[in-house]
């Protein structure tokens, strides 16, 4: 199958843009998860910038509440497809949904772990 399809250059990143601008709309608009999730983001961002932490230390900070919103895309990504291949009570469906979940809840508690450990530990 040839792939000439397939967009490249420059108009390849334009629609790449495009789809993932899309993505977080969607995300936005139908997942309340990502909307309770960002507006942390948006309390915990500035914080991170307030608090006398070394740039790595920030870095990290700020890296963990962004891995939230990504892990919650992905989860709701397979949520997505779990629910076109079908909406009946299948344990493989009911498996995959809850892995999702708890991927979330795993990247949440890395966030309340890193917070805690950098704004916890003593200063030099």
């Amino acid at each position: 199958m040839s792939k000439s399809y397939k967009s490249k250059g420059i108009t390849h990143f334009w629609n790449a843009l495009n789809y993932s601008f899309s993505g977080l709309k969607t995300a936005f608009q139908q997942e309340a998860a990502f909307r309770h999730e960002l507006s942390a983001l948006c309390v915990l961002l500035p914080a991170a910038f307030w608090f006398e932490v070394s740039a790595v230390e920030r870095a990290i900070l700020v890296s963990s509440l962004f891995l939230v919103l990504i892990v919650e895309l992905i989860n709701s990504s397979i949520e997505a497809v779990v629910d076109r291949v079908g909406l009946e009570r299948h344990p493989l469906s009911g498996q995959a949904k809850d892995m999702g979940s708890s991927a979330v809840f795993i990247a949440m508690m890395l966030v309340l772990l890193v917070w805690g450990i950098i704004l916890l530990s003593p200063k030099p």
